[in-house]
Protein backbone atom coordinates (compact mmCIF):
# COMPACT_ATOMS: atom_id res chain seq x y z
CA UNK A 1 0.00 0.00 0.00
CA UNK A 2 1.40 3.36 -1.18
CA UNK A 3 2.08 6.29 1.65
CA UNK A 4 1.39 9.17 -0.88
CA UNK A 5 -0.80 9.46 -3.49
CA UNK A 6 -0.15 9.43 -6.91
CA UNK A 7 1.68 12.74 -8.38
CA UNK A 8 -1.11 13.42 -10.57
CA UNK A 9 -4.76 14.64 -10.90
CA UNK A 10 -7.23 13.06 -9.43
CA UNK A 11 -10.18 11.35 -12.07
CA UNK A 12 -13.10 12.58 -9.44
CA UNK A 13 -13.08 14.34 -5.61
CA UNK A 14 -15.67 14.29 -3.44
CA UNK A 15 -16.76 14.32 0.02
CA UNK A 16 -18.12 11.75 1.98
CA UNK A 17 -21.46 12.37 3.18
CA UNK A 18 -23.60 11.34 6.18
CA UNK A 19 -26.24 9.80 4.05
CA UNK A 20 -23.43 7.70 2.71
CA UNK A 21 -22.52 5.93 6.57
CA UNK A 22 -23.27 2.07 7.67
CA UNK A 23 -24.84 1.64 11.26
CA UNK A 24 -20.72 2.70 12.83
CA UNK A 25 -20.67 5.91 11.08
CA UNK A 26 -18.13 5.01 8.56
CA UNK A 27 -18.62 5.26 5.06
CA UNK A 28 -20.43 2.12 3.25
CA UNK A 29 -18.03 0.38 1.22
CA UNK A 30 -20.92 0.25 -1.45
CA UNK A 31 -20.42 4.08 -1.66
CA UNK A 32 -16.69 4.23 -2.19
CA UNK A 33 -17.19 1.54 -4.39
CA UNK A 34 -19.50 3.17 -6.82
CA UNK A 35 -17.20 6.66 -6.61
CA UNK A 36 -13.95 4.08 -8.14
CA UNK A 37 -16.47 2.93 -10.45
CA UNK A 38 -17.41 6.40 -11.57
CA UNK A 39 -13.56 7.37 -11.91
CA UNK A 40 -12.74 4.16 -14.11
CA UNK A 41 -15.76 5.20 -16.04
CA UNK A 42 -14.26 8.54 -16.99
CA UNK A 43 -11.01 6.81 -18.53
CA UNK A 44 -12.91 4.18 -20.21
CA UNK A 45 -15.14 6.88 -22.17
CA UNK A 46 -12.14 8.64 -23.25
CA UNK A 47 -10.05 5.85 -23.90
CA UNK A 48 -12.81 4.77 -26.16
CA UNK A 49 -14.54 7.47 -27.06
CA UNK A 50 -17.48 6.28 -26.26
CA UNK A 51 -20.14 4.44 -24.16
CA UNK A 52 -18.67 1.16 -21.77
CA UNK A 53 -20.24 -0.63 -19.33
CA UNK A 54 -18.15 -2.51 -16.06
CA UNK A 55 -18.20 -6.46 -16.61
CA UNK A 56 -15.57 -7.01 -13.57
CA UNK A 57 -13.72 -5.58 -10.37
CA UNK A 58 -10.62 -7.95 -9.27
CA UNK A 59 -8.78 -6.88 -6.07
CA UNK A 60 -11.05 -5.35 -4.35
CA UNK A 61 -9.04 -4.48 -1.35
CA UNK A 62 -10.35 -1.73 1.78
CA UNK A 63 -7.64 -0.74 3.61
CA UNK A 64 -8.86 1.98 6.35
CA UNK A 65 -12.50 3.36 7.14
CA UNK A 66 -13.31 6.96 5.56
CA UNK A 67 -15.27 9.23 7.74
CA UNK A 68 -18.10 11.49 7.27
CA UNK A 69 -16.58 14.92 5.93
CA UNK A 70 -13.20 13.16 4.31
CA UNK A 71 -12.56 14.66 1.10
CA UNK A 72 -11.96 11.24 -1.41
CA UNK A 73 -9.63 11.35 -4.21
CA UNK A 74 -9.61 8.85 -6.75
CA UNK A 75 -6.64 8.36 -9.44
CA UNK A 76 -6.87 5.84 -12.15
CA UNK A 77 -4.34 4.45 -14.62
CA UNK A 78 -5.27 2.25 -17.49
CA UNK A 79 -3.53 -0.73 -17.56
CA UNK A 80 -3.86 -2.22 -20.46
CA UNK A 81 -6.49 -2.45 -23.43
CA UNK A 82 -7.71 -5.50 -25.36
CA UNK A 83 -9.59 -5.67 -28.58
CA UNK A 84 -12.89 -4.61 -26.87
CA UNK A 85 -11.80 -3.80 -22.95
CA UNK A 86 -10.08 -1.96 -21.24
CA UNK A 87 -8.14 -2.41 -17.45
CA UNK A 88 -8.58 0.27 -15.13
CA UNK A 89 -6.88 0.46 -11.75
CA UNK A 90 -8.27 2.90 -9.54
CA UNK A 91 -6.77 3.80 -5.83
CA UNK A 92 -9.35 5.93 -3.41
CA UNK A 93 -7.22 8.50 -0.61
CA UNK A 94 -8.99 9.97 1.58
CA UNK A 95 -8.08 13.26 3.68
CA UNK A 96 -9.73 14.91 6.92
CA UNK A 97 -11.10 18.48 5.90
CA UNK A 98 -8.80 19.71 8.70
CA UNK A 99 -5.56 18.11 7.70
CA UNK A 100 -3.07 17.81 4.23
CA UNK A 101 -1.96 14.64 5.32
CA UNK A 102 -3.77 11.85 3.00
CA UNK A 103 -3.75 8.28 3.36
CA UNK A 104 -5.10 5.19 0.66
CA UNK A 105 -8.00 3.52 1.90
CA UNK A 106 -9.16 1.38 -1.25
CA UNK A 107 -8.29 0.10 -4.78
CA UNK A 108 -9.58 -2.31 -7.18
CA UNK A 109 -8.77 -3.54 -10.90
CA UNK A 110 -12.52 -2.65 -13.05
CA UNK A 111 -12.45 -4.09 -16.42
CA UNK A 112 -14.45 -1.93 -18.86
CA UNK A 113 -15.79 -3.12 -22.10
CA UNK A 114 -16.55 -0.40 -24.93
CA UNK A 115 -20.12 -0.84 -26.58
CA UNK A 116 -21.83 0.58 -29.75
CA UNK A 117 -24.99 2.38 -29.41
CA UNK A 118 -26.81 -1.09 -29.11
CA UNK A 119 -24.95 -2.18 -26.57
CA UNK A 120 -23.17 -4.63 -27.96
CA UNK A 121 -19.12 -5.09 -27.28
CA UNK A 122 -17.11 -3.30 -30.06
CA UNK A 123 -13.32 -2.59 -30.46
CA UNK A 124 -11.78 0.33 -28.45
CA UNK A 125 -10.62 2.85 -31.08
CA UNK A 126 -9.96 6.57 -30.74
CA UNK A 127 -6.87 5.55 -28.90
CA UNK A 128 -5.84 9.10 -27.13
CA UNK A 129 -2.52 10.09 -27.75
CA UNK A 130 0.40 8.71 -25.94
CA UNK A 131 -1.95 6.02 -25.39
CA UNK A 132 0.13 4.79 -21.69
CA UNK A 133 -0.98 5.29 -18.49
CA UNK A 134 -4.29 8.05 -18.20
Amino acid sequence: MSTKPPPKDPAIRTIAMPADTNPAGDIFGGWLMSQMDLAAGNIAALTSRGRSATIAVEAMKFHRPVKVGDEVSLFAELLSVGRTSMKIHVEAWRRSRDSEDSEQVTEATFTFVALDFEGRPRPVYNMPSGSGPV
